[in-house]
């Protein structure tokens, strides 16, 4: 089997963290957020992947070499030269997704993490016998997204409607979707919307199945929804794998700590914060919700919550990090300093507190 994923453009939501990193690469509960998907296809029976990018292509793939021959899974990237949206791409790769066997192809949205129920959607997809199978999701706030009324019997979805103005439902598109090689003949290669044009005339067709997701599902695009996802992940990871968390009189509910990382003593760390490879956390530091990337230094006494600190960055001593503070790569905030939301662009010293939610260039 084949799979897409839509890696798109320049990640602008989730800045300053790719500014140093195509946002595929950003990593999330210690790595690429790409490779969760990439590994849950794999697990599944697919055999290749292609990504569909339009940005820094040689950097995807010079670093993702490495995981084909650790996952033994061949990864090649479509590119586009004008932004195609969430169709065109796959007329762009129709030569690699429509092959001899006929088998559907995986389509994935780059920025969703879920527990990728993947095997039972191939099932569900032979069960209903339509060209098309998607995800969904139940929210809140639907007004959002691409919200998908079904038959409750079937899963036959009988209308879709992208961001509604009036509620018509609360089930969502989750942006992962499985599709028969027929589908490739309903999209031209030029710009063109999956959720716009395309599913909205196989709804009417009755060419359109949706199954609810089981579990959590999250678009972690931006900063706020990363954070929520960290959560969720966890969450999920240990009812599932508990062992991979860390456990100590120190830790407070679910924590990620990479094996290379180092932490003093009289620490507090938890609830849901991911420390990555190569970290240095001193003595007496408190962090709670937050994600400490590669190689980072927090010196004592720090504490840190509801923030993401970039690559190789430092926080100074006594210094406190909070409010969706985002440090970009290598960015080094002094002692004693305070940070209500900064959002900080690589390479910064930072030497005075930001009082109110702003960015640092």
């Amino acid at each position: 089997m084949k799979a897409l994923i839509l890696v798109g453009g320049f990640g602008t939501r989730l800045r300053p963290l790719t500014l140093s990193f195509p946002k595929p690469l950003v990593d999330f509960a210690n790595k690429p957020m790409i490779l969760h998907q990439i590994e849950a296809l794999k697990a599944t029976g697919v055999t290749e992947v292609v990504l569909a990018i339009s940005y820094q292509p040689e950097v995807m793939l010079n670093f993702l070499k490495d995981f084909e021959s650790k996952l033994g899974i061949k990864i090649t990237c479509s590119q586009e030269t004008e932004p195609l949206g969430t169709a065109g791409p796959l007329a762009l790769a129709r030569d690699i997704l429509a092959d001899e066997t006929g088998e559907p192809f995986f389509v994935l949205n780059s920025d969703v993490i879920s527990e990728y129920p993947l095997k039972e959607m191939i099932a569900f997809h032979k069960s209903h016998g339509g060209e098309a199978s998607m995800l969904v999701t139940k929210v809140d706030e639907p007004s959002k997204y691409g919200v998908v009324v079904t038959e409750e019997s079937t899963g036959k979805v009988e209308k879709y409607v992208e961001k509604p103005k009036i509620y018509v439902g609360n089930k969502i598109n989750a942006g992962i979707y499985l599709l028969n090689p027929s589908v490739l003949d309903r999209i031209e290669l030029k710009p063109t919307s999956i959720e716009k044009e395309i599913f909205p005339k196989m709804a009417s067709e009755k060419q359109l199945y949706a199954m609810v997701l089981p579990g959590y599902w999250m678009d972690i695009g931006q900063p706020k929804d990363y954070i929520t996802g960290l959560r969720l992940y966890l969450d999920s990871l240990r009812k599932k794998s508990q062992s991979k968390l860390a456990s100590g009189a120190h830790i407070i509910g679910n924590v990620l700590v990479d094996e290379s990382a180092k932490i003093g003593e009289g620490c507090l760390i938890g609830p849901d914060v991911a420390i990555g490879p190569g970290c240095v956390i001193e003595s007496g530091v408190r962090l709670s919700r937050c994600t400490i990337m590669r190689g980072v230094r927090i010196k004592e006494h720090a504490c840190i919550s509801s923030s993401i600190i970039g690559w190789h960055s430092t926080v100074g001593r006594w210094a406190r990090v909070e409010n969706m503070t985002i440090l970009g790569q290598d960015v080094h905030v002094c002692d004693e300093i305070y940070s209500n939301g900064g959002v900080v662009l690589p390479h910064k010293e930072i030497k005075a507190s930001i009082l109110k939610p702003e960015i640092v260039m």
